[in-house]
């Protein structure tokens, strides 16, 4: 299915590597921030994070950046059909190499995460979830520079590479403000965290969350997170 239909906005997956996931609409609806004007989605695929974040900050400008250019096409190209269209810019690069003379107050990513796996056969896939072994540390020196004074980042990540940017936060003057636990449902353990990041020192908030309550059954705390988003709910 190419297009995928949410309650005020649809997204056209064509030309996409990385097709809309679990963790992609998980942060798109828990990323937070009191009142964010300028927000960054790091490598948007589809666009489907920026559209979500677009709905829920009516007042705010959303700029994505994107590597792969049919990626990045794609995205614009569902930017410019969706409601929130005079507040969502693409820039076709990568976020290395990304320059911007303002500030943001909430940057998001559900970036690249297999770092020394196999290569996907695959190549823009592969781009699309890979990462080398110096991109995290890049990444979160990327985010410190680009975020205001009291800016947050939010990433979604695989444990061992939430931990690694954990650890590498403090180098860069970012401290973790909050962890979420991701489970697949109550007897599983934690496949993913969202985590987020900020300035200075902060005190910790540390919660889990289920996505199932049983067999194909999603949990109450599920469909309420995503209730503005899904047709189903």
């Amino acid at each position: 299915m190419s297009i995928f239909k949410f309650k005020q906005f649809e997204v056209d997956q064509t030309g996409c590597a990385m097709k809309i996931n679990t963790d992609g609409v998980l942060i798109g609806a828990m990323a937070d921030h009191h009142y964010p004007k300028r927000i960054l989605d790091v490598g948007t695929g589809t666009g489907v994070i920026a559209l979500m974040l677009a709905q829920r900050f009516p007042d705010a400008n959303i700029h994505a950046v994107e590597i792969d250019e049919q990626a990045a096409k794609t995205a614009e190209r569902n930017f410019k059909q969706s409601p929130f269209n005079h507040r969502l810019t693409v820039s076709n690069t990568a976020i290395e190499y990304y320059n911007s003379p303002d500030r943001f107050d909430l940057i998001v990513s559900n970036p690249p995460f297999f770092v020394n796996d196999l290569k996907n056969e695959e190549v823009r896939k592969g781009i699309a979830r890979h990462a080398t072994e110096v991109f995290f540390s890049m990444l979160v020196e990327k985010i410190s520079k680009l975020l205001t004074v009291e800016g947050q980042a939010w990433l979604v990540l695989p444990v061992k590479q939430a931990d690694e940017v954990i650890a590498i936060a403090p180098q860069y003057n970012l401290s973790l403000m909050e962890r979420i636990n991701l489970h697949s449902d109550e007897s599983k353990p934690t496949f993913r965290q969202v985590i987020c990041l900020k300035k200075g020192e902060t005190f910790l908030k540390e919660s889990d969350f289920y996505i199932y309550k049983s067999l194909k059954e999603h949990t109450q705390a599920y469909q309420l997170l995503l209730k503005d988003f899904f047709l189903a709910y």
